[in-house]
């Protein structure tokens, strides 16, 4: 597995890693057997990067994440923050960063953080110098090691890469959602910043495996906040409509080479984009881990698959996101 160094971390990262809010919760039921297959098999194919969140599961994941860490203390496991409480500049408090990150501490079984990001705070957030000492004063404390942000508009990203000590920005880029390749993209190279790129499979939609018919359990996001009635709406298929997404599918796969799924391709896709660190699909099963780790072997895109993406997305998918996020 190719590793790709981050400058402001200061550690090389697995290109493919793994995301682990599946294993937490809203994509269904999870069995513990089945999330501690599905870590052990990612190191098995050379992933190095874990990420996960406090308010996966409300710190499910997280446990599953210490236990990995606990037996492969190499890796890196990265945290978020923040998303546990009411989304209000004054909740981003030094007393509450404090709390949140020694709740994640104890979460991980670690005193030592390798990695901490703002879990897609609101806008206010990236002003507040007090935030971002705070931030500083935790890493000087020794308990975190670095610190990054989760956006989720790239003007939010673009804000992070402008703070001098911010190591990573963890943002959606994918085949249908190309506007972090504009100015984000460029400014976190010029940056040293990382760039970690989270729903890369537009919440599987690029997997190619759905269609019109197609039904999600209840308790998956993927049924309960398509119009974003949870969360960020663009955080479900990338916030493309579901009948738009499958339309720019069906037309992706005309791009493909024999023997390499949609998936592989849609991977490999931002693997290839100059400036990403490290994309993180999730995974349900041994199986897909194997498969979204395999993208990283396969050559890099022709010119013409490029330029076939582009096309799809500027006609069929542009309208419904390019000025939102």
């Amino acid at each position: 597995m190719e590793q790709r160094e981050i400058d402001r971390l200061g550690r090389p990262v697995s290109v493919v890693g793994l995301g682990t809010w599946q294993l937490g919760a809203d994509w269904g039921d999870v069995e513990a057997p089945a999330a501690r297959a599905v870590l052990d098999a990612a190191l098995a194919h050379g992933v190095t990067f874990f990420d996960t969140a406090d308010v996966y599961g409300d710190g499910r994941s997280e446990e599953f994440c210490g236990e990995l860490h606990a037996r492969h203390p190499d890796v890196l496991i990265a945290t978020k923050m923040g998303r546990r409480a009411e989304q209000q500049l004054e909740n981003y408090s030094r007393a509450h960063l404090y709390a949140w990150n020694d709740r994640s501490g104890e979460k991980l079984g670690v005193e030592r953080i390798d990695l901490v990001q703002l879990h897609c705070p609101p806008d206010e957030v990236y002003a507040s110098d007090a935030v971002f000492d705070t931030l500083d004063e935790l890493v000087a404390a020794g308990r975190i090691d670095a610190y990054g942000v989760s956006v989720e508009t790239c003007a939010q990203a673009l804000a992070a890469i402008a703070r001098p000590r911010v190591a990573t920005v963890q943002i959606i880029l994918n085949c249908l959602r190309l506007k972090p390749l504009e100015q984000v993209l460029p400014a976190a190279r010029d940056a040293g910043v990382g760039i970690i790129v989270r729903v890369p499979l537009a919440s599987g939609l690029l997997s190619g495996r759905y269609d019109e018919n197609t039904v999600f359990d209840a308790d998956d996001h993927r049924s309960f906040n398509r119009h974003g009635e949870r969360f960020d709406v663009g955080e479900t298929f990338s916030g493309v409509p579901f009948d738009v997404g499958l339309a720019a599918v069906r037309e992706l796969k005309t791009l493909l080479d024999p023997g390499v799924t949609l998936a592989q391709f849609a991977l490999r896709w931002i693997i290839d984009q100059p400036g990403v660190s490290t994309v993180i699909p999730g995974a349900r099963s041994a199986e897909q881990v194997a498969q979204n780790a395999s993208a990283s072997a396969i050559p890099p895109l022709r010119d013409e698959q490029l330029a076939g993406v582009r096309e799809v997305y500027d006609r069929l998918v542009r309208q419904h996101v390019h000025d939102r996020w």
